[in-house]
């Protein structure tokens, strides 16, 4: 990456400061993610375009790497040698089945319903490990000793899955100022059918559903000290906003880095990232995580000593040259163009929006790193908006469970780009970490902890502020 000059620093300080001028959208901002920006299609395939900004050959590369990502694997042995080496225990067949077009995944309607595109992690409390003792407030925890770090519901013939996932909801009705109700749903997840015993009396279990894809490259070629800078841990400023960054053991590189990736932001790079969810979700071994049982622990005797698909001349199943095809496939998912950014009723809501202060933590934008390697996304004005730090979200949205340096109520500040194309990506409106959020409105609702004074501040809203402000998401 190429140093920025004092004159550029001055530029991006300026370009990046909050505005104060609601009359008119701001210059560029109708693309949020710069030269990368790519046109809003009207179907399911607007989160799967590459960067506006790709040359033709590397589009080529994008589209190498789509077929990978879409892959179906198949289990060991196989005469499709390239594609064998799923599980033994897995969630999915591929990348593409959790993240559905390339965007949000939603969890069952009930118990009855297969788990799509969700799973539960899992881990108990424990020991530092002498690498990360290092890491200040790092939490310590461990694998359940029986089903490892996340659960999967799927296994290939001959091998018991781990669980099914088994989901209830409670409904609250929540009265706004102006009369209004709304609905919230409150999720109790349950492991049932365990096939391998019991879990361990201490586990701790999290529900995921698959985030959207879009933008990560640009996300990851934020500089970090920029990020660093939005950190508040002590709260200095006595804004409420305790913004504070996870740092996390990097197996790509062997130290701590920062995190960026994931719910909690528990990977530091999209290459990690990608890699982790083959081993976990898919069970397919790669450069980084080389296990070729996947998931399977040292109680799940059968399942270690099933036929794997490495070993061959691709050495895992999933070799290195895969393995950066698929990293420079999710690297390069085009963020659309915003829509309707000069709408009176989007200006307004994007005052609200400053008015109530969600951009304490929805950090509106950034300007990206140079990078000689990476032109699709280097020096790029960007409006993601998110810190990418963690923030306590209150007892309501917890999952108890700590990541690292994030604890069990804190959360990743998810980007907002994109949001408002979700039911056209994704055919929901199913928002939060676990989708228990039936629209926008109910996510804002859940928003609790630091959060919980703009909640409060939106549930007060005279109705035209507060459709304004759900018209203004909606064009992000």
């Amino acid at each position: 990456m190429v140093p920025r000059t004092p004159e550029e620093v001055a530029r991006i300080r300026k370009v990046t400061a909050p505005t104060t001028g609601f009359a008119a959208a701001q210059k560029f901002e109708e693309r949020p993610a710069g030269a990368a920006t790519v046109r809003v299609t009207p179907d399911a395939n607007a989160f799967s375009h590459p960067s506006g900004n790709i040359t033709f050959e590397d589009e080529l590369q994008f589209k190498v790497g789509n077929g990978l990502f879409r892959k179906l694997w198949v289990s060991s042995p196989s005469s499709t040698l390239a594609s064998d080496g799923l599980g033994p225990l897995f969630n999915a067949r591929s990348c593409q089945r959790c993240h559905i077009k390339d965007g949000r995944g939603h969890p069952p309607e009930t118990s009855e319903d297969s788990a799509v595109s969700m799973f539960l992690r899992v881990s108990i409390p424990g020991g530092p490990e002498d690498r990360i003792a290092e890491i200040e407030d790092y939490i310590a925890t461990l694998p359940d000793p029986t089903y490892g770090t996340q659960l999967q519901d799927f296994a290939v013939q001959g091998h018991p899955s781990e669980y099914r996932l088994a989901i209830t909801y409670d409904e609250e009705v929540v009265t706004l100022d102006d009369g209004t109700e709304v609905s919230l749903r409150h999720p109790t997840y349950e492991a049932a059918d365990l096939g391998y015993g019991p879990l361990h009396p201490d586990a701790m279990l999290s529900p995921r559903v698959a985030p959207q894809m879009i933008g990560l490259g640009l996300l990851e070629a934020v500089p970090a000290a920029d990020i660093l800078a939005n950190a508040d841990p002590d709260d200095a400023d006595g804004d409420g906003i305790s913004g504070r960054p996870n740092v996390v053991w990097s197996q790509e590189f062997d130290r701590p880095m920062l995190g960026r990736f994931g719910l909690k932001a528990g990977n530091p790079t999209i290459k990690e990232q990608s890699a982790s969810a083959f081993v976990g979700d898919i069970g397919i071994s790669n450069p980084l995580f080389t296990a070729g049982s996947g998931e399977c622990t040292d109680l799940q005797a059968d399942c270690l000593a099933a036929i794997h698909g490495d070993g061959d001349d691709r050495e895992y199943e999933i070799d290195a040259e895969g393995l950066d095809l698929v990293t420079f496939y999710s690297r390069n998912l085009g963020v659309p163009a915003r829509r309707d950014v000069d709408d009176p009723q989007v200006l307004r809501g994007k005052q609200v929006f400053y008015d109530t202060g969600c951009t304490s933590c929805h950090q509106p934008s950034f300007v990206t790193h140079r990078l000689e390697d990476q032109p699709e996304q280097s020096f790029q004005l960007i409006w993601p908006y998110t810190d990418m730090l963690l923030h306590d979200m209150g007892p309501g949205l917890a999952d108890n469970r700590p990541e690292a340096r994030a604890t069990g109520q804190e959360w990743r500040t998810p980007p907002l780009w994109g949001i408002g194309l979700t039911e056209q990506v994704s055919g929901h409106t199913y928002f939060l970490h676990d989708g228990r959020a039936r629209s926008l409105l109910e996510a804002i609702l859940w928003h609790g902890g630091e959060a919980q004074p703009h909640r409060d501040t939106v549930a007060a809203l005279p109705t035209d502020d507060r459709e304004a402000l759900i018209r203004f998401l909606e064009s992000l």
